[in-house]
């Protein structure tokens, strides 16, 4: 077998885009955005939602015309060469070191809640969650997106049972006055912010599994990002209004202390449960979409090589188990640096706006149209954001420029002259 199934249906895919881009946002950045600006992180909210619709309806576009399993690195060999692709693919999978650990780690916190006292700690929580990822993933994206539909499906649910709770009506949903002063909290809110809508990036390495992928991959991505827009946006008004922020212990507690707040600590277990799930959820995406660019990549450049393979099911096994072994690796490293998850966020932020801002770079070659005037609007977003990284984008750049560079030709001239 050498193609990858097509069993994503357009509710499935709605499904795995949604809880991918809650999954691990949901329960830490509405917390560290309202520290970072307060109230007026409302706004920075209705700003990212507005500056992520075309770049949305960009990927849209380029998923429709070109669904293959390479992703946003596909676009651009497209677009420009196969030595530009390979340095996205690659840029692409320097999330692993940076990205994976905080994803896992939360992931794991929530799943440490659920163990017995005997297996109970940190490293084993994230390394069953990594053996729980990878048995998902073997079992192909069909059972994947059944299971990401239910999860997204649990977290509404929780979202409705805390606004019926707590007493939230319509006023709660007014904005806050702005000023000039505002503009700096808020641009520093939108450096940490854009990691709740990475996914869309990865979402388009699935769309050479999607049924009928002209018609579906557009409406799943621009469906998937009203319904993460709108839960973010009541999450964060639920957050600002009990308090649950200003300290580094809510980054990644605020949901489970706003259950215990209204439900009691007998509703711990179930928010462990849905917590760990949308945890899971946005990692099982990145896992899915990391191994089918090692598979791609492999496909196309050592079409003999084991990574190259797929199995029974139309899996790339092979690529997946590499995936989790590098990921199990940086967990450990991220164990033992102690870093804490906003450091994290940031370094991972820069890698995935930049590959967002090379993707709309590839679309603004390869569209036409009101498509190519959408992706130039969506160019200047991207790098809008990427300057509000400040300091963090320098791991994305640093790692783009040293893969851009011509290693191969300097080899080949150094072992000529050797010769």
């Amino acid at each position: 077998m050498s193609e990858l199934k097509k069993e994503i249906t357009l509710l499935s895919g709605i499904g795995q885009l949604s809880t991918t881009l809650l999954g691990t946002g949901l329960f830490m950045v509405p917390a560290i955005v309202a520290g970072i600006a307060g109230y007026e992180s409302l706004w920075a909210w209705l700003i990212l939602f507005i500056a992520i619709c075309p770049i949305a309806l960009t990927f849209a576009q380029l998923g429709k015309r070109y669904p293959n399993a390479g992703g946003t690195a596909y676009f651009v060999r497209q677009a420009f060469n196969s030595k530009l692709e390979k340095s996205v693919a690659w840029l692409f999978l320097s999330v692993v070191p940076v990205g994976i650990p905080a994803a896992i780690a939360l992931a794991g916190g929530f799943l440490q809640q659920l163990l017995p006292d005997s297996i109970n700690s940190a490293l084993f929580a994230q390394l069953l969650t990594i053996v729980m990822l990878i048995g998902v993933n073997l079992a192909g994206a069909k059972s994947s997106g059944r299971l990401q539909t239910f999860i997204a499906l649990s977290i509404f649910a929780l979202m409705a049972a805390f606004w019926w709770k707590g007493n939230f009506t319509s006023q709660d949903l007014v904005l806050p006055a702005m000023n000039s002063d505002s503009l700096w909290s808020i641009g520093a809110a939108l450096g940490v912010m854009f990691w709740c809508f990475v996914g869309i990036e990865a979402f388009a390495h699935m769309g050479e599994e999607f049924q009928n992928p002209q018609r579906d991959f557009p409406i799943a991505i621009i469906v998937g990002c009203f319904i993460a827009g709108a839960t973010y946006w009541i999450c964060s008004i639920i957050v600002l209004k009990m308090g649950a922020y200003g300290s580094s212990a809510f980054d990644s507690a605020s949901i489970p202390w706003i259950s215990e707040k209204l439900f009691g600590s007998e509703f711990k277990a179930l928010i462990s449960v849905i917590g760990f799930g949308a945890c899971f959820a946005s990692v099982n995406l990145y896992t899915q979409s990391l191994s089918r660019m090692v598979w791609a990549q492999a496909k196309e450049y050592s079409p003999n090589s084991a990574l190259a393979r797929l199995s029974i099911r139309g899996v790339p096994a092979n690529a997946t188990f590499a995936v989790g072994g590098v990921a199990l690796a940086s967990c450990v490293a991220g164990k033992l640096s102690g870093l804490d998850l906003e450091f994290f966020l940031k370094l991972a932020n820069g890698i995935f706006v930049l590959v967002y801002l090379l993707a709309m770079l590839a679309a603004y070659k390869l569209l036409s149209g009101f498509s190519r005037y959408l992706a130039a609007i969506a160019l200047l977003l991207c790098t809008a954001v990427f300057i509000c990284l400040g300091w963090s984008m320098l791991y994305a750049v640093t790692i783009f420029v040293l893969l851009s560079l011509p290693w191969n030709k300097w080899r080949t001239i150094q072992n000529s002259n050797r010769v």
